[in-house]
C-alpha cells in the first residue's frame, strides 16, 4: 500500500510539470531560430542535445518543442519531462530511479506508440547515460530523447565513442540581437543595438525591475556556474584564483592572449600560479559556457595557429553588470557581439592572420567563407585605410565585410562592403 501511495505521489509530480491536462507552463520568447533547427532531426532515433551556460532559457526551449510537438499532433500523455533543477525531482537521484519514475509513468498513463522522453539537466542524474544509451537503441519500445546540460563535456570521452553518430548537439545561446528585438518590441536602429551592446541577453534580464537587481542576478548567475558546474564538479583547490581568472578574461575579451601572459600577469601581482592550472581552469570556464576560445588561423596556409587565442564572454551582461568600472571599450564589445551572432548564426570562427595583419574573424559555414573587419567607428580616413587595407591583403575572393555602427554604409571598395552592425544578420 505504502508503495502504491509513493508511486501516486510521484505521478502528481510528474503531472505538475507536464502538458498532459492541456495546462502549459510558462513558455517564454519562443525562438524560432532553435526550434527550426531542432525540428530538422526530428522523428528519428537520434538523440538531441542541448547544451548551454546555466539561464540561457535550455528549458524554456525544451518546454517550446514539447509544445511543437503537440501541436504536430504528438499526444501529450505520450510525452515524459523532468527538470533536475527542480526539488520535486529530488528522489530522481541515479539511472535506476529514473527508469522506475519512466515505468511508472507508463503503467499509469498507457501511453501507445512513441514516447518522447525530455530530460532537464540530466547531468545531475547519477549514471544518467545508461539509460539514455540503452532507450535510444531500444526496438522493442519506439523513444525518442531530448536531454538538456549546463556543461560542454555531457558527451565526452567514452561516452561520445558509445553514442557516436546517435545524437546531434545544438549550443543554446542567450538572447540575440533579434531576440532582443522581438521580446522588447523594438525598430531595428542603431538605437536598438547600442542598447543591446550595453545590456545583454541573458533571457531573465528582461524582467528585472532595475541595474542594481540585474546585478545581483548576475552575481548569482556566475557563483552557481562556478560552484556548481566547476568548483565542485572539479575539487578546485583555489577559488579566488578560478574567480580571478574569469575576471580576467572579461576585461580582456578580444584581446589576443597566451596561459603565460596570465601566468605573468598573477605573478606581477604576487600570485602564485602555474601554466597547468590556469590552463585547466579556463578549459572548466570554456566547458561551462562562461567564455569561447577563438584559435587564430593562418590564412595562406589554412591550419590553425597554437599559442596566443582570443576568448569572448558568453553574454555582455557580465562585464556590464559585473565588471563595468574597468576599462573595455565598445570597440571590444563590438567585436564580442558579432562573435556571438556569428556562432548563433552557425558558423566555425577563426581569427585570421596573414605574415602581417590580423583579420578579426574568418567564418566558414559549409561552401561559405567570409571575412569581417571589426571597428567601432570608422571615424576618420586613417581608420578606414587601416580596416580596409588588411582585408586588401588577402588574395583570394571571398566575401569581406567592415562592420561599424557609423551612422551611415559607406560605398564598397575593392570588394569589401560596408556593414552596420545592426544591420549583420541581412549578410549571414
Amino acid at each position: 500500500m505504502l508503495k502504491y501511495y509513493a508511486v501516486k505521489e510521484k505521478i502528481a509530480i510528474l503531472r505538475k510539470y507536464n502538458f498532459w491536462d492541456k495546462k502549459y507552463p510558462e513558455l517564454g520568447l519562443i525562438r524560432d531560430n532553435y526550434l527550426d533547427k531542432i525540428n530538422a532531426f526530428i522523428g528519428n532515433k537520434l538523440i538531441k542535445v542541448l547544451v548551454g551556460q546555466r539561464r540561457v532559457g535550455k528549458s524554456y526551449l525544451l518546454r517550446q518543442i514539447i509544445l511543437r510537438l503537440i501541436n504536430s499532433g504528438v499526444k501529450p500523455v505520450n510525452i515524459f519531462y523532468i527538470n533536475k533543477e527542480f526539488t520535486d525531482f529530488d528522489f530522481v537521484t541515479n539511472y535506476k530511479d529514473l527508469e522506475n519514475l519512466i515505468l511508472a509513468y507508463k503503467h499509469e498513463l498507457k501511453p501507445k506508440r512513441k514516447i518522447y522522453i525530455f530530460i532537464d539537466e540530466v547531468q545531475n542524474i547519477e549514471g544518467w547515460e545508461h539509460l539514455i544509451n540503452s532507450y535510444s537503441q531500444n526496438y522493442s519500445d519506439a523513444y525518442e530523447i531530448f536531454i538538456s546540460g549546463s556543461n560542454s563535456q555531457l558527451l565526452s570521452g567514452e561516452l561520445a565513442t558509445l553514442l557516436s553518430g546517435r545524437y546531434i548537439q545544438f549550443q543554446i545561446l542567450p538572447f540575440s540581437y533579434l531576440e532582443f528585438l522581438s521580446i522588447n518590441k523594438a525598430a531595428n536602429t542603431k538605437t536598438s543595438f547600442l542598447q543591446y551592446l550595453q545590456t545583454g541577453g541573458l533571457p531573465e534580464l528582461f524582467h528585472l525591475p532595475n541595474d542594481e537587481t540585474k546585478r545581483h542576478y548576475l552575481s548569482s548567475i556566475k557563483d552557481t556556474v562556478l560552484l556548481r558546474d566547476i568548483i565542485q564538479r572539479h575539487n578546485i583547490k583555489d577559488a579566488s584564483l578560478l574567480q580571478d581568472i574569469f575576471s580576467f578574461l572579461v576585461n580582456n575579451a578580444s584581446n589576443l592572449i597566451s596561459i603565460s601572459s596570465i601566468v605573468n600577469y598573477f605573478a606581477g601581482k604576487n600570485r602564485k600560479t602555474n601554466y597547468e592550472t590556469v590552463a585547466n581552469y579556463i578549459e572548466y570556464l570554456k566547458n561551462a559556457f562562461l567564455i569561447h576560445q577563438v584559435d587564430r588561423f593562418s590564412i595562406k596556409g589554412k591550419e590553425i595557429i597554437s599559442g596566443t587565442h582570443k576568448y569572448y564572454i558568453n553574454d555582455l551582461s557580465f562585464k556590464n553588470y559585473l565588471y563595468s568600472g574597468f576599462e573595455y571599450g565598445y570597440g571590444y564589445m563590438l567585436e564580442n557581439i558579432i562573435y556571438l551572432q556569428l556562432i548563433n548564426s552557425g558558423y566555425n570562427v577563426y581569427i585570421g592572420y596573414t605574415r602581417y595583419k590580423e583579420i578579426d574573424f574568418v567564418a566558414i559555414k559549409s561552401n561559405r567563407t567570409i571575412y569581417l573587419q571589426v571597428a567601432y567607428m570608422l571615424i576618420d580616413k586613417a581608420t578606414i585605410e587601416r580596416e580596409y587595407s588588411e582585408l586588401e591583403t588577402i588574395p583570394d575572393n571571398y566575401e569581406k565585410f567592415v562592420v561599424s555602427v557609423d551612422d551611415i554604409q559607406l560605398p564598397g571598395r575593392n570588394g569589401i562592403q560596408h556593414v552596420l552592425a545592426w544591420q549583420i544578420n541581412e549578410i549571414l
